[in-house]
């Protein structure tokens, strides 16, 4: 199986291990990821504005290549997966948008939304299949409690995104269950961990990142796993009650047998 793949600036930078480890369990189930070849960053945030179209041009740039390539396109990123799934609706969708784009690009054959863009952990339930992936696994997180969180840029907006249930999501939990843990149900696995608020209000984006972990914990959990980088981020800096946050990707290397997966496990855990 062979997929176009986005990773996207913060996957090259902070959040190195959400993109090293996923391509370590990709190899290792089956699937080929193909960087997309002088891919520019998404932009961080999809914009509202519909008159608004140079911050989508990036994001139509790595969707005419995967089309090209013939090959579904893959993101890793909660925030990029969000603004190009939503610029690929747009493309679909909106004439104005469409035409105004295609017009700058100048490409061999305007871009009409042709590519299926799916997350990673689409992949994993949709295309491989969990069941495989638990057959996979030679080292299971038998008796652990992990919480998914999701936030929101994963599953919103839900009628574009079509990942899962925005409200009532089993996509991360049914993950969770493969790798051999426990799903841990607690009520703001879908809030707002304070996203880009920390840029400007610390202690706002201490507040709702506080909430979520104390929500956590209470529920049981002993972890928890996401895929947005700026989430694991104000989760494991901005919050006053401390858990530790992994990708869900170091899990799943680490389920796989990824030994370095493993010793930063044991090392953040033992570290509390």
């Amino acid at each position: 199986m062979i997929y176009s793949y986005f990773p996207g600036c913060t996957l090259k930078t902070k959040a190195a291990d959400l993109d090293r480890y996923g391509r370590f369990a990709a190899e290792k189930l089956g699937v080929t990821l193909e960087e997309i070849k002088d891919w520019q960053c998404c932009g961080g945030a999809y914009t509202m504005a519909r008159d608004e179209i140079a911050s989508k041009l990036s994001s139509v740039r790595a969707l005419a290549a995967a089309r090209d390539a013939g090959h579904p396109l893959v993101t890793l990123c909660s925030a990029c997966h969000n603004v190009i799934k939503q610029v690929n609706n747009d493309m679909q969708n909106d004439e104005n948008i469409a035409l105004k784009a295609n017009n700058y690009m100048q490409l061999d054959e305007p871009y009409r939304g042709e590519t299926k863009v799916l997350h990673y952990l689409e992949v994993l339930r949709d295309v491989i299949g969990y069941d495989k992936v638990k057959a996979a696994v030679t080292h299971p997180f038998t008796g652990k409690k992990i919480a998914a969180y999701y936030g929101c840029l994963l599953l919103r907006p839900g009628k574009v995104m079509q990942m899962d249930d925005s409200e009532n999501p089993k996509i991360l939990e049914d993950f969770i269950r493969a790798v051999g843990a426990e799903p841990v149900l607690y009520p703001m696995r879908n809030e707002c961990c304070g996203g880009y608020v920390t840029m400007e209000d610390k202690p706002l984006a201490a507040k709702k990142s506080t909430a979520v972990i104390d929500s956590a914990k209470s529920a049981g959990a002993e972890m928890a796993v996401t895929a947005c980088p700026l989430c694991l981020y104000n989760l494991q800096r901005n919050s006053l009650t401390k858990m530790n946050v992994f990708y869900f990707t170091q899990i799943l290397a680490a389920a796989l047998g990824n030994e370095e997966a493993q010793k930063d496990l044991d090392k953040k855990v033992n570290n509390g």
